[in-house]
């Protein structure tokens, strides 16, 4: 029986989705020796300066922080070299530069939430489910030059649902990946790891960066097209749309909570229609129904309670 590796971990990630997985490397003992997340940004209203969710975890089990602006920096890879890790966990960071990646003697392995070689790149969660997907998932790869394209170590499957948010599977694929990284660090620990090269496929779906262009609602498209955008894309960072209720400029509004209705009908596509606690927008081949939206600098709301203080035009139209 082999002797068990004694690990020294860098674990290197920013948003909540991280913190699920530094979270289950200190439940199960293990040392991590630096956590390496990206600086303070200023954010809200006061533009403030606010720490990352990795941070703020780290901080509070009194773990060792670097959060370096400059990856290749000399100063940063010196610090990360005086940490003497034998083992890196990138969990939504950013692309590292050969210098880092290559420095542990047991590699840098990367949690990715996707059935790599599918959905490689910035935003794997809201593009199956804006795909319509019915099933992903995560992998755990070791990282080399390219995006999202190493040697796979393990991956777990899961279904989404036809009407999952990307709310409900980002919270899914954070657990399933935090148990999954403990799985990979146990075979490292043991030195039982096999990798397997990702399959070549000419039919490969990549999760191209979210941006204010590819979030907004085309109402053109057909009923299930716009239904999957709005939920992959609930709550965060969430779809949007013209809305043209007869005033002198159309105005954004965001789109949250939805449902459809596939039917038959005869009406102009964008068209709207309320009564006093539903609102409709019509669609190639039935209507969205709005269950939460938000008006610019208004918060969120139910549509009933949105048209107690609100009219729509009997002429108003989402574009």
């Amino acid at each position: 029986m082999k002797e068990k590796r004694d690990l020294r971990i860098v674990f290197m990630g920013t948003p909540d989705f991280a913190v699920a997985t530094l979270k289950a490397l200190i439940d199960n003992g293990y040392n991590v020796v630096g956590v390496i997340t990206a600086p303070d940004r200023k954010a809200g209203r006061g533009q403030k300066l606010r720490a990352s969710a990795v941070k703020e975890f780290a901080l509070k089990h009194d773990l060792n922080i670097l959060q370096p602006t400059n990856l290749k920096a000399e100063p940063f890879v010196e610090e990360l070299k005086a940490l003497n890790a034998n083992l890196q966990i990138i969990v939504a960071f950013r692309m590292l530069p050969k210098v880092v990646w290559q420095m542990p003697e047991y590699g840098t392995f990367n949690l990715h939430a996707s059935l790599l070689p599918q959905y490689r790149g910035a935003a794997p969660i809201h593009w199956a489910i804006i795909n319509g997907e019915t099933e992903t998932g995560v992998t755990t790869f070791f990282i080399d030059e390219k995006i999202d394209t190493g040697a796979i170590i393990l991956s777990d499957k899961t279904s989404i649902g036809k009407d999952t948010t990307v709310g409900e599977l980002h919270d899914e694929l954070m657990t399933i990946g935090s148990k999954l990284v403990v799985e990979t660090v146990q075979l490292i620990e043991k030195g039982e790891v096999t990798t397997a090269i990702q399959p070549k496929s000419e039919d490969l779906k990549t999760a191209y960066k979210l941006n204010r262009d590819n979030c907004k609602i085309d109402w053109n498209a057909d009923l299930d097209t716009i239904y999957n955008k709005i939920r992959g894309l609930n709550p965060f960072p969430t779809a949007w749309c013209y809305l043209d209720n007869g005033e002198k400029e159309p105005i954004a509004i965001k789109l949250y909570d939805v449902a459809k209705e596939r039917e038959k009908h005869s009406h102009e596509i964008g068209s709207v229609f309320t009564n006093k606690d539903e609102l409709k927008v019509a669609c190639k081949d039935g209507f969205i129904k709005m269950n939460e939206i938000q008006l610019p600098g208004k918060r969120k709301m139910d549509v009933k309670s949105l048209l107690n203080g609100f009219e729509f035009s009997k002429i108003a139209k989402m574009l």
